[in-house]
């Protein structure tokens, strides 16, 4: 009888230990949210040894309507699989990854803050409101997209 306790003492006890490892293992501090840029000097194409580039799987417009009401367009040619990949590659928009995907908040050089000054960019796909964040819409080939500042 004896012997039936104490090992039922130890099982319990390791049972605990268990418990307690696997718990604050779960409970650990989620990592910040990551700021995210554009490296100016990255290309969305890369060149083979014989010194020729790949072509670009696809092409794109890419417009952006300024605060000010200014309009810029631009041709992009990426291999990248999303728009946002390719706009970050291009070094044309920045942001902050959070719950939802990337937070745009630089688009050409303008920065849009919502907690600052109840700022944002729209995004669009063609004329429509996008449904989908720009890091989540995949790259269609003679496609528009554009960036609106609103507040």
């Amino acid at each position: 009888m004896k012997f039936s306790t104490k090992l039922l003492s130890v099982l319990f006890a390791l049972l605990l230990t268990l418990s307690l490892c696997i718990g604050m293992t779960a409970c650990g501090e989620d990592a910040p949210a990551e700021t995210t840029t554009a490296d100016p000097a990255a290309t969305t194409t890369s060149a083979p040894d014989d010194g020729t580039e790949t072509p670009a799987k696809a092409t794109f417009t890419f417009k952006v309507v300024h605060a000010d009401g200014t309009e810029k367009s631009f041709e992009i040619k990426t291999n990248e699989e999303t728009v946002g990949a390719a706009l970050l590659a291009e070094g044309l928009i920045s942001g902050e990854n959070g719950d939802y995907g990337l937070y745009v908040k630089v688009v050409d050089g303008e920065t849009a803050d919502y907690d600052v000054d109840q700022s944002y960019w729209s995004f669009y796909i063609g004329d429509e409101y996008a449904t989908t964040g720009v890091d989540k819409t995949p790259v269609t080939d003679g496609a528009i997209y554009w960036f609106k500042y609103a507040k």
